[in-house]
């Protein structure tokens, strides 16, 4: 009986464990993401905070992946331009709706120390998405664009990566749990049985 107690002592911490521990709320959504255009071709992933604002807009809090090849080493601070394209500031900022990036758009930077700035481009006679691309020497001012420096159309695309639901792992846990107490019971002899067993010993 004693076994039976600590055993289930011992299965009840350790789900416990885990429900504290590693089943929580998700605080952050992870997004793959992708464009393309002539000579262009990004691919990598978002982190960002798991509400959208009133316009259906998510703050993009972490960046990864690649540009032509090159590794992307971090995202431009909201609030500033990539270096080259001043004074036009980024605002990371991705949505669901039909158009994903604002007027703004994200930036990021390359391990070639280049930098990039894919946004909406709502002013065109066909509103569509661009990207505004800035390499070395970065000569400030948006005018001044460099023999490699580009401003091109892209297409772009963003989807949220599907996790599993909180609730079935709990529910899993929770059978476990409820569980394990029930099947050592069932190999424990009862005590009609004990009595017999001394009878014919």
């Amino acid at each position: 009986m004693k076994n039976l107690a600590l055993l289930s002592a011992i299965v009840l911490a350790t789900t416990s464990g885990l429900f504290f521990q590693t089943i929580q709320p998700a605080s952050a959504l992870t997004w793959k993401w992708n464009y393309s255009g002539t000579g262009i071709e990004a691919i990598g992933t978002f982190t960002t905070n798991n509400t959208p604002d009133d316009l259906g807009f998510y703050q993009i809090l972490g960046i990864t992946g690649t540009r032509n090849r090159e590794t992307i080493t971090g995202l431009q601070p909201v609030g500033t331009p990539i270096p080259g394209n001043e004074p036009f500031d980024v605002d990371n900022l991705v949505s669901l709706n039909t158009q994903q990036l604002t007027g703004n758009g994200f930036g990021y930077s390359t391990s070639g120390g280049k930098y990039s700035n894919p946004f909406f481009a709502s002013f065109l006679p066909t509103p569509s998405y661009l990207e505004v691309f800035s390499a070395p020497p970065l000569t400030p001012g948006f005018e001044n664009l460099g023999t490699e420096d580009s401003e091109l159309p892209i297409s772009f695309s963003a989807t949220i990566i599907t996790v599993p639901e909180p609730t079935s792992i709990l529910s899993l846990l929770a059978l476990a749990t409820l569980g394990a107490p029930s099947a050592l019971k069932r190999n424990k002899p009862s005590k009609l049985t004990e009595k017999k067993l001394k009878k014919l010993f």
